[in-house]
């Protein structure tokens, strides 16, 4: 279905009943990622993937100042306003992470769990985030002057999708396929406006959070391994677990062991887990 907020569509995949959980996907991606899991956990939960804008069927403004990572969480409590819905658990991956961590710090009282998959809380310094703009800005606008495809094939070729390469040709393919997809425009305001760069840093606000938090990273996926690690230390209630022989896409690279440990948190905390 397509929920309108503030002159922008954006497109919100709804299936099953129960406790709701919000899906986000990563840079790139759309709700399609989530499919295998829409099927199997919309038996036991109401599920909502949302395509953030600049992906999937959503809009794609060509004004960066609309993917701020404080704006798209507004527009994310809009939409589940629009649903009549006041409390999810949340689940992110790699860039949907980060953008589930700022909707959860900007409204705690909505998130009853928080699932974070190879995500991060930004950079801690001015330094750092000024120098990853710098990069991510020189990325979008190779992205506005090659086109799409010459991107997707540079993008499949980066040290953190190097695990990727051990999957089938024909799951290589269907990733591929759906990062096609995409538009110049809206790749490109992402990384300008979602980037982990333009994003505040959420370190000093991990110890507010008062709601259970899975971390879960690829054993392959060093940096994210420490981040987490460091994450946990910080967040009161929070469980870290480290998938043996993958990297960034868990949910890509090993889906059965993706869906066991995510069914196994929601168990411990949805009240209406069938």
């Amino acid at each position: 279905m397509m929920i309108d907020v503030e002159d922008l569509s954006f497109y919100v995949e709804k299936k099953g009943e129960g406790e709701p959980i919000l899906l986000l996907h990563g840079f790139t991606g759309s709700s399609s990622n989530w499919q295998p899991f829409i099927d199997k956990w919309s038996s036991s939960f109401q599920i909502i993937a949302v395509d953030l804008i600049g992906h999937g069927k959503s809009s794609k403004p060509d004004d960066p100042s609309f993917y701020s990572m404080e704006t798209m969480s507004g527009y994310l409590k809009k939409v589940l306003d629009r649903l009549n819905v006041n409390k999810v658990h949340l689940l992110g991956y790699s860039m949907g992470g980060r953008l589930a961590l700022s909707f959860a710090i900007q409204y705690p009282s909505l998130v009853k769990s928080l699932i974070l998959e190879s995500s991060s809380p930004g950079l801690p310094t001015i330094e750092e985030r000024g120098e990853r703009v710098r990069k991510d800005n020189a990325l979008a606008n190779r992205i506005k002057e090659k086109g799409i495809s010459e991107f997707v094939q540079f993008w499949e070729t980066i040290p953190l999708f190097a695990s990727q390469k051990n999957l089938s040709q024909s799951v290589q393919s269907k990733v591929r396929e759906q990062r096609l997809r995409n538009s110049e425009i809206g790749l490109a305001n992402s990384l300008i406006g979602m980037g982990t760069g333009a994003q505040s840093s959420y370190w000093d606000h991990l110890d507010h959070l008062e709601f259970p938090v899975l971390l879960l990273t690829g054993e392959l996926d060093k940096k994210f391994v420490s981040i987490a690690k460091q994450m946990k230390k910080s967040l009161s209630r929070a469980d870290f677990v480290q998938i043996n022989n993958v990297g960034h896409t868990i949910h890509v690279e090993e889906p059965q062991i993706f869906d066991k440990m995510v069914v196994a948190f929601l168990k411990k905390h949805a009240d209406s887990f069938l």
